[in-house]
Formats: C-alpha cells, sequence, structure tokens
C-alpha cells in the first residue's frame, strides 16, 4: 500500500477540517484506508444535558464523556453538539458555542490555588486549607476594625465598607444565592455584578416603564414580528443563534429588518434597510420617532387611551426649559422630584381627562416635549440622512395598526451610555404609542449578554438592591415600618392591582430564608441585621474609594474587572492599594495578574505593588449542577458532565469554606456585631459545601406552617414547597429567598428542569424549563386584547378569557378571574395599572427622556436651543476630570464591540476561538483611513486621554463619514478582547481607552461614545 502523509490521506479521503473532525469522532471516511474502522465514539459516550456559558440565548448543549466509572477514573468531555430538542436553538451552536471543548480543557484552566506575596514577583501554590485559613482571617480581622455599626447620626447601619465583593455572571442563580448570603451577612454593601455593566440601564428603564425590567418576549417570538428594529445592538454577531428568529420572521413572516448602527456590521448585512448613526445619539434619533409618530397621528388610539397614563394629568408645576425639568438643584446636581407627579383627588388618586383635550394630560405634555425633534434636526443631531430617518419612521408607524406589529431588539449599545436608561425608556415610549407592547411579535427585547446576567440581576447581587427587585434599605429607614411604607407604593387609580403592594409579603418570606428561625416579629424579622447604605457602592464608586486608598480586601468571582471596568489604567492602580485581593475563577485572568509586568500591555513594578492575592481554582459550566436564567427569563437547569481539573472546586464550596471557617472563628473568638454572621441560615446537609438541589428549594421557598386560603381551607402543608408567589405571607410562615422565583421547584419536582417543548401556539413552549414570573413567557400579554377581551389580532391571540379565568398558550399576566369590562389594567407591577408614557419618579434624570451629548463629544457648540449639553445629573468623581478628553486633541468618535468568534474576555483561552481571531485590530473608515495614509493591516495607534492601545488596522467602508451639525465626523470600532492573557496573541485591554463615567440611573460605563486619536505607528 502506498505511503500516505497526512495532508495527502485528507486529500485522498475527500475530507477537510469539517471531515477530519467527523473521522476523529469515529466516523468511516469515504475512502477506508485500514482494513478496520473505528466503532463511533458516541455510542459508547455518556450525555449529558446543559447549556453555553456565553451569551443569553441560553443554547441546550449536549456534551459527551468517556470512562467507565472505573474508580479513581475522572470522565473527561471529549466532544460537545447542540441540543436539537432546545425550542431555541434546536441544535445550532455558534463559533463560540462550538469551542466549548476547547474552553473546557483550555491549558489556562486553573488547577490548584495559588498565592502571590506583597512585592513578590510570581505565584506560589499552596494547599486549600492554607487559603482558606488566610482569608477567613484577612477577612475576620478587616471587618472587626473596620465594620460600621452606628454612623455618625447615631443611626443603627451594620455595614462594612472597606471590603467588597464581585459576583459571577455565568455562575448558577444557586451560586448567586450563597454570594448574597455570604456577602450581606457580613455586612458588605459595596457588592456587585458584571449587570453593573451590562443591563442595568434595561432594568431602570423598562421596570419604570411597564413594571419589570426585563425582556418582555421570548427569542422564539420575534418570528411573530411584521417589523424589526435593530437598534444598540449587533445580534447576528453577538447572539448568532438567537438570530435565527429574526431571519425566520424575515423569511417566513415577510418581516421588515432594519438596522441603525454606527456600523453596517453582519446584523446589517442581511437586513433589508440600514441607517448610520453616530455613536451617542441614539435619543435624539428616538425621541425624532415619537414626534413623527405624534405629528402624523400614527399611534394607536384605543390602545394608548387604554393601556398608558396618556390621559393622566401632571401637576401645573412640572416644566421643562432649556434641557432641565423643574427642581434641579445645580449645587448637589440632583433633581427634586415632587413636581414630577400627578394631579391628585380628594381620595388620592390621579386625575385624569379620557379625552385627551386637557393641555396638561400625559400626552399632550411628550407631544410637546418631542416636537423640538424635526427630521431636520435628528438628521443634523445623528449625522443620519433624513430619507433614512424618515424610512425608519414610516415602516414603524405601519405597525400602529392592530394586526401589524414591530419588536426592538437592543443591547449594550443603548445600555453603555451615561444616559442609557432614557435611550431605553424612549425606545419603550415609541412601543406604547404603537401598540406593541404585551403583543406577540412586539415587546422590549433586551438581549442579555452573558449566560446568567439575567439571574443574577433577579437575585439581588447589586450594591442597593434585594432579591426580586426590592431595595435594600438606607440608613434613614431604621425600622421595618418606614422601610416597608417608603417601599410599597399606593394604588394611584382605584381598583389596580399595583401588584407591588405584596411587597412586605416578599420581604418578610425573604428575612425568614437569610435568619431563619432566628427571624421572629419581636425582632422585626432580623431587619437590624441587614445593611444599611448611605450612598451608591457600585463599582465605579467603589474603584475610586479603592483609588484613595479607603479599601483593604476585594473578592472578584467569575469576573475580569481589569478587563472589563473603564479606565483600565486607573483600575489597576486601584488594586495596587489594596491589602488583599482574592480571585476566584475557572481560568487564568488579567485582574489576578494585575501586579504582573506585561511591558507595554500592563507597565508595572510588581515589587512596589503590596497587594496579597489569592487565585483560587473553581469549576465551570460543565462541572455543575444548577440553573441559568437567559434573556427571556427562562430558569434552565443544567448537570454537570465532568469533575473539575486537578483540585478546582465549585464556588459553593470554595464561599461554604470561608464562611463556616468565619462563623468558626467568631464562635470561638467573639468580635465586633457577630449576630448577622452566626445567625445567617447555612443549615445545609453539608455547609462547607452546600448542593444546587437544596439552595434552588430555598431559593423557592417553603411553608412554615400550614397556608390557608380566604376561606380557612388549608393551600399548602407545613414543610412543602410553595407552588407560586401567591400565597406568601408576612407574618413568618412562608420563605423564599426570591419571590419571583417561587414556582421553580415546587412539590412536582424540579421546573426548570422540564423538557416539554410542544408549542402551544405561536411558539410559546410552556413546558421546556419555567419562565419567572409564573411561568410566563410574554410580559404584559393581557395588553394583547382590548379591554373587552377581544384580541387586537386575532392571529396573535395568545390568552383568551373561557367564562370564569384567563386561558390560553401561556400564563395570563393578569388575574386570572378579573373578567373583561373589568377596568383592571394589563400593567399589574404599575401603581396606575397602565403603561407610563410620564415616568414619575422612576429615573432620576427626568419623567420624559431627552437627549444630552456624551461627557466626551465632539459637538462643542448647542443643540435644540439649550445650553445644558450633558446629562446635568450625571456623576463625575474629581479624580476623574483631567482624564476626559476634548475634541482638539481627540478629534474622532470610538466604540467598542464584539466580534462572532469571541466572547469578552474568556474565548480568547480557547484554542479554536484564538486561532479564528488571534490579533487584535481596530476598524478605521476608508476615508479616515486616506486622509491618515494607513492601509490595510497597518499598525496604528489609537489613544484618548487615559491611554492608547495598538493594533492592526482594518480599513473598511462600513464606517461611514458623518455630516453632524455641519461637521464631518469619523468613527472608529474597536473590538473589545484581547488581553495578555490566554491562547490569542498579547494585546490591550481596549478598556484603556474608555472613560469611567457611568449611566445616571444604573452607573453602568459608557463604552459605546468617546473621543480618541488614530496615528499611524
Amino acid at each position: 500500500m502506498t505511503s500516505l502523509g497526512r495532508r495527502a490521506f485528507l486529500v485522498n479521503t475527500g475530507t477537510c477540517v469539517a471531515g477530519a473532525s467527523a473521522i476523529a469522532l469515529g466516523f468511516v471516511p469515504p475512502r477506508a484506508q485500514a482494513q478496520e474502522t473505528r466503532q463511533y465514539k458516541l455510542l459508547r459516550a455518556r450525555e449529558t444535558r446543559n447549556n453555553c456559558t456565553y451569551c443569553s440565548v441560553g443554547c441546550g448543549i449536549l456534551m459527551y464523556s468517556l470512562g467507565d466509572g472505573a474508580k479513581n477514573a475522572k470522565p473527561s468531555i471529549f466532544h460537545i453538539e447542540g441540543d436539537p430538542d432546545h425550542p431555541v436553538s434546536r441544535g445550532s451552536l455558534c463559533p463560540k458555542g462550538a469551542g466549548l471543548v476547547d474552553f473546557i480543557h483550555s491549558e489556562s484552566r486553573l488547577q490548584y490555588p495559588s498565592y502571590r506575596a506583597p512585592g513578590s514577583q510570581e505565584w506560589k501554590r499552596i494547599s486549600w486549607e492554607e487559603a482558606t485559613d488566610r482569608i477567613a482571617r484577612l477577612l475576620k480581622d478587616d471587618r472587626d476594625k473596620n465594620f460600621i455599626q452606628t454612623n455618625a447620626k447615631g443611626e443603627r447601619v451594620n455595614r462594612w465598607v472597606s471590603t467588597g465583593m464581585l459576583a459571577s455572571s455565568a455562575a448558577s442563580n444557586e451560586t448567586g444565592l450563597l454570594d448574597f448570603k455570604f456577602a450581606r451577612s457580613l455586612g458588605i454593601v459595596a457588592l456587585d455584578c458584571q449587570a453593573r455593566l451590562c443591563h442595568g440601564p434595561t432594568v431602570s428603564a423598562l421596570g419604570s416603564s411597564l413594571g419589570r425590567g426585563a425582556m418582555t418576549n421570548s427569542w422564539v417570538d420575534i418570528k411573530n414580528a411584521n417589523v424589526v428594529l435593530i437598534m444598540g445592538g449587533n445580534p447576528a454577531e453577538a447572539h448568532p443563534v438567537g438570530f435565527k428568529w429574526v431571519m425566520e420572521a424575515k423569511i417566513r413572516n415577510a418581516a421588515h429588518v432594519m438596522v441603525v448602527d454606527p456600523r453596517f456590521n453582519r446584523s446589517a448585512a442581511v437586513a433589508d434597510f440600514y441607517a448610520p448613526i453616530r455613536a451617542g445619539s441614539d435619543a435624539a434619533f428616538l425621541l425624532g420617532v415619537v414626534n413623527y409618530l405624534l405629528t402624523h397621528d400614527k399611534i394607536q388610539h384605543e390602545y394608548v387611551a387604554a393601556y398608558t397614563n396618556a390621559a393622566l394629568i401632571v401637576r401645573d408645576d412640572f416644566q421643562f426649559h432649556d434641557g432641565l425639568f423643574t427642581g434641579y438643584d445645580a449645587k448637589t446636581r440632583s433633581y427634586d422630584m415632587a413636581s414630577w407627579e400627578y394631579e391628585r383627588d380628594e381620595q388620592g388618586y390621579a386625575k385624569k381627562d379620557p379625552t385627551l383635550q386637557n393641555p396638561r394630560c400625559v400626552l399632550n405634555l411628550l407631544r410637546e416635549h418631542a416636537s423640538r425633534y424635526t427630521p431636520e434636526l435628528v438628521s443634523q443631531i445623528t449625522g443620519t440622512p433624513e430619507k433614512d430617518f424618515l424610512h425608519v419612521c414610516e415602516t414603524l408607524a405601519a405597525t400602529s395598526v392592530p394586526d401589524r406589529t414591530s419588536t426592538i431588539l437592543f443591547a449594550l449599545g443603548w445600555t453603555h451610555h451615561t444616559n442609557g436608561s432614557q435611550i431605553i425608556r424612549t425606545a419603550a415610549i415609541v412601543q406604547m404609542l404603537l401598540g406593541n407592547i404585551g403583543m406577540p411579535g412586539g415587546g422590549m427585547n433586551a438581549l442579555r449578554g452573558h449566560s446568567n446576567i439575567q439571574g443574577y440581576t433577579d437575585l439581588g447581587l447589586l450594591s442597593t438592591r434585594l432579591p426580586g427587585y426590592m431595595n435594600l434599605p438606607k440608613d434613614s429607614q431604621q425600622t421595618l415600618d418606614t422601610y416597608l411604607q417608603d417601599t410599597t407604593p399606593k394604588a394611584d387609580e382605584q381598583g389596580e392591582v399595583n401588584y407591588w403592594h405584596n411587597t412586605p409579603k416578599f420581604f418578610v418570606s425573604l428575612m425568614k430564608t437569610l435568619w431563619g428561625d432566628h427571624a421572629t416579629a419581636a425582632n422585626n424579622w432580623g431587619y437590624e441585621w441587614l445593611p444599611k447604605w448611605d450612598r451608591s457602592y457600585d463599582m465605579l464608586a467603589y474603584f475610586d474609594l479603592m483609588g484613595q486608598g479607603k479599601v483593604n480586601g476585594y473578592i472578584a468571582q467569575g469576573f475580569n474587572p481589569l478587563a472589563a471596568m473603564p479606565d483600565k489604567n486607573q483600575m489597576r492602580d486601584a488594586l495596587s492599594k489594596l491589602k488583599f485581593l482574592v480571585t476566584i475563577d475557572p481560568l487564568d485572568t488579567e485582574t489576578a495578574n494585575f501586579w504582573q509586568n506585561q511591558g507595554v500591555y500592563n507597565d508595572v513594578k510588581p515589587e512596589d505593588i503590596h497587594t496579597e492575592v489569592f487565585r483560587l481554582p473553581s469549576t465551570c459550566f460543565a462541572e455543575e449542577n444548577g440553573s441559568i436564567v437567559n434573556s427571556a427569563r427562562w430558569l434552565q437547569w443544567h448537570f454537570a458532565g465532568a469533575k473539575p481539573p486537578g483540585d478546582a472546586w465549585g464556588d459553593g464550596r470554595i464561599l461554604g469554606t470561608i464562611f463556616t471557617k468565619l462563623r468558626a472563628l467568631y464562635a470561638k473568638e467573639g468580635g465586633v456585631c457577630p449576630e448577622p454572621v452566626l445567625n445567617m441560615q447555612w443549615n445545609y446537609r453539608d455547609p462547607e459545601e452546600p448542593t444546587a438541589e437544596e439552595v434552588a428549594r430555598e431559593a423557592n421557598g417553603y411553608a412554615l406552617a400550614d397556608i390557608q386560603d380566604a376561606s380557612g381551607a388549608v393551600v399548602v402543608r407545613k414543610g412543602e414547597l410553595l407552588p407560586d408567589f401567591s400565597v406568601m405571607k408576612d407574618d413568618g410562615t412562608t420563605s423564599s429567598y426570591c419571590w419571583i422565583f417561587a414556582g421553580s421547584w415546587t412539590q412536582a419536582g424540579n421546573q426548570m428542569a422540564r423538557r416539554d417543548n410542544t408549542d402551544t401556539g405561536l411558539g410559546n413552549t410552556p413546558g421546556w424549563a419555567w419562565a419567572w414570573p409564573a411561568n410566563r413567557r410574554l410580559l404584559y400579554n393581557r395588553a394583547s386584547l382590548d379591554p373587552q377581551g377581544r384580541p387586537w389580532d386575532p392571529r396573535r391571540q395568545i390568552i383568551e378569557w373561557n367564562g370564569q379565568r384567563w386561558t390560553g398558550a401561556d400564563v395570563a399576566d393578569y388575574p386570572p378571574t378579573s373578567p373583561p369590562g373589568s377596568g383592571v389594567g394589563p400593567f399589574i407591577m404599575q401603581s396606575e395599572g397602565v403603561a407610563r408614557l410620564f415616568s414619575r419618579k422612576g429615573l432620576v434624570d427626568g419623567p420624559f427622556p431627552e437627549h444630552y451629548e456624551p461627557t466626551e463629544s465632539p459637538i462643542m457648540g448647542g443643540a435644540l436651543g439649550k445650553t445644558v449639553r450633558h446629562n446635568p445629573v450625571a456623576r463625575m468623581f474629581p479624580d476623574d476630570v483631567s482624564r476626559m478628553g476634548k475634541p482638539e486633541q481627540f478629534p474622532y468618535v470610538a466604540t467598542t464591540y464584539s466580534v462572532t468568534e469571541l466572547f469578552r474576555h474568556w474565548t480568547k483561552h480557547s484554542r479554536l476561538n484564538a486561532i479564528m481571531q488571534p490579533e487584535q485590530f481596530v476598524e478605521i473608515g476608508d476615508r479616515l483611513a486616506g486622509k491618515l495614509g494607513i492601509a490595510a493591516g497597518d499598525m496604528v495607534r489609537v489613544s484618548s486621554q487615559r491611554g492608547y492601545i495598538e493594533a492592526k488596522a482594518v480599513v473598511t467602508k462600513r464606517l461611514k463619514r458623518l455630516n453632524v451639525l455641519g461637521q464631518e465626523l469619523d468613527q472608529v470600532g474597536i473590538p473589545c478582547h484581547w488581553g495578555f492573557k490566554g491562547a490569542t496573541r498579547k494585546g490591550f485591554l481596549a478598556n484603556t481607552l474608555t472613560p469611567a463615567m457611568g449611566d445616571v440611573n444604573s452607573q453602568t460605563p459608557e463604552f459605546k461614545a468617546f473621543l480618541v486619536n488614530v496615528e499611524k505607528v
């Protein structure tokens, strides 16, 4: 037989890379070169169901491992493929998901605990016992020394500020619950998670507009749209498998897909229409759409009148002038919101004018407010050609009729701005006017970027939050009664559901979960033990304190803040002032190695950095049981397919071990305020290693006594899991960590693990997994029918009244027995019962949205006839003032983005993904490149006031030169994936360039519009 080389063999057998993969899996090649062939390996493999660890599409995967269960043998995952049964992904995987095996087996996977001593230039391997003993001791000593029991006013606050914690966005919900218990029992107020850097503005905007801060519809429901507007996101690139439902709408439903973006991106490449826009001007564009709809009477009148607050009358003293709403205090840079209110009748209910003739009714005030945003002015501010802007307006306006819908898909392109919340608010107003909220094929679809970022937001892992979107008490709320009075809203209209009136039930049930038998009516359910806050300790604020030397310790769990936070050099200098840093991660991150000298990529002197660093190896998604929440609020249970490498531990075991040792220290030595630490309910079968299953049941909640209904009948027996949140009590007889998760694990079993993908109508699959709240898949779905219960569009009917209760393809987002014509509004979380065009006291920068320039803007002159150019309540710390650039030195607008093959800073550790995108690049328009003498492949330096990066130039026509207020403007695209750790070539962290400024409502950083200069190296 002729000798064959590898290449000749592949050619001869008709294979390429894909064919080689098939051969590796054991498939018979077209022509056999050997006498016998291997058996197909998957026949002998163990199959485990899991979910992709990257974006929040939540794609289903099947993992295959080999091993016959021999003693001391560890199964190894050797193949991963898409789950064909999954309702969303249907067997598909994107390039990131296709590289999951490489992620699991990455050479960057940490296997043993390591320690870096102060001033050292190397890691030293240590044991888990050494690491956890030392960490527990450091935490206790710092807490005892710096714990604040009472503030300057003598108020009991029980907070610990000098140590903080960052929680992962890819770990399970069960790990998140443990994170919260761990941090809050110690009094940590600087608790944050990736949501701070991603979709915080979504929660602020949609919560104040509609009642809940989450994606309103689902991935599959996108197929039902007639128009798809993609703005503030690029799902074809960032969510490729979820994007299949846009293509489904386009192919099967003849949907018109429009993309508005600074770049002609991958979504635009398959869209029907593309319009360019200046980064940071989205609010002006959308307010122009609002003006167009109102000017041309292209609104769904019956919907607007019945289901929004259009008819409610606003107080006479509320005004807007020169970019400011009434109540602004220039000294404090904040608003007194007293005038942002409705007129009230004698009973305290909001007054309304159903005829919409009163000039002070919400709709007329909105009309006046938006009237300045004419097509001509919008084009001048945004750089979007007027004809392109009008095409978007006309296409959206065509869905104001009842039988057509448009859906809006957005992501970080809207959230990563100083006025991100108001951009999203404006889009929600557009959808309210069109009657598209609550409709199949409509809605505001926030595309979450991390696998469990929705779940970690739900679980209250943000500095001033509690689970289920309740708020952590502040200093002034010294008593439980004060807190509940402040946080429990009263109905604005008679007879409305106002579901947040149940806040006392949710809160007391949480307290029973936290403190167990120690929480009693006599001690206000342990209310005193919760830390109280005096200011926001969000990530930007906390790193500012860190930079001032006011922070001693920090725990970064599954998070890489050096690569993720803005102004990387400032963040690195802040980390250098810590006494100790603990990183918990499956991968070797830039944050863990911030003290290393990496030349131009991280130019530091290790001997001058006296931070103790602990690098603790944790499991990854493939090695743990638990649940994650995708963008559509689906809690999906996944299973471990293998053991972690080396001596890596699960997050729960790491936290459990440290916490158990802390409690032992307090029990033995005493210390400052030990009660919340010792009283925290941690009664797991193994306190050092809680299981996901027992924690998940705790998140759902239990009946602590027999629960009776109004007639006295027992509906839940003592010791049983709660069936849903409707049975919760405020008398201490129920427990539930997160009220919106109640129903996820009931007496019937784990609802999150269900596998029935039956389509009950319009792509709805309520038997697959479980969605909060109450397994409801389409939020506000009662608004898909008119007040008398008739569907706006019979082809889109998803619920119906059967004469006794609401039934249908989905769970009604409505009292199940309130009949048509009852007058109960469909937006049951709102005190008005309707969606808010005017959001009183919902956002700190105004009840109506307004366009403000980014902190770094190329536009120095005024627009809209106002002198207030920037958001007047935007927060800037004194040390950041000198770090802001001016257009004279930095004339170009930069925006960051992701590429399909890589996911933030994770996939650069996967060899397959590193091969596909090995080297850092920046994207430059051909006209700018010509002006600067830059050719494709040249090295360029991109600099801002904060630092510089160097990368290869990709010269493209995808970035157009725009005309903005009479001047020509060029924009630069900067992918954000490279760094000095991983399998790719070393690169600069793109956040070196970005400013430490945040959205005024959520403090999510500005990554999408800042000023740079570009030079050929």
